[in-house]
């Protein structure tokens, strides 16, 4: 690879990882070049882009990010890495991984070397279970107007419901003879 070529995909990089405040950094390696495919076409259909890059480029892009990430140059950025870019939801990489995982039984590729969620880090394929339950923006802003309308409701549907058992009552007096 050229000194030009590196410096290009460096600069991807580094505006990606600007972009996008949640990525995973994957192991694809062993895969085949139809899983391979298979799995590109997944995310490429959920919205998120996967690239595979040189380790040494990935630690020079994290780099200029605000958060420390050196725990990634021991542990996940050996050996084959791929990334995955999600700029709108964290869960959902960790998702399409699974369900890729599971159409793909025999197969347990690719594994996941770290993630970065709104600058927190998980390093570990063990960690997949947990990003894939953490609740994106949207959803937490869904569960906090739910929660704020449910007293509102209850308030609502208490006064219809008495207001019917009084005028049941009242319309049930005014019936009845002296």
């Amino acid at each position: 690879m050229t000194k030009d070529k590196k410096h290009e995909i460096y600069g991807e990089l580094v505006a990606k990882f600007a972009d996008s405040p949640n990525f995973y950094i994957m192991d694809a390696s062993g895969m085949t070049v139809a899983q391979t495919n298979a799995f590109r076409r997944m995310c490429f259909e959920k919205g998120i882009e996967y690239k595979v890059v040189k380790n040494s480029l990935i630690k020079k892009a994290l780099q200029t990010l605000k958060g420390d990430y050196s725990s990634f140059d021991k542990t996940v950025l050996k050996g084959f890495s791929g990334i995955m870019f999600s700029p709108t939801s964290g869960n959902l990489p960790a998702k399409l991984v699974m369900e890729f995982h599971k159409k793909n039984e025999k197969l347990k590729k690719p594994l996941l070397k770290g993630a970065s969620i709104d600058s927190d880090i998980f390093i570990g394929n063990d960690q997949l279970e947990t990003l894939s339950t953490l609740k994106g923006k949207n959803e937490l802003i869904g569960d906090i107007i739910g929660l704020l309308q449910s007293p509102a409701k209850n308030v609502v549907s208490a006064l219809q419901s008495g207001g019917g058992k009084i005028a049941g009552v009242l319309k049930t007096l005014s019936e009845r003879p002296e």
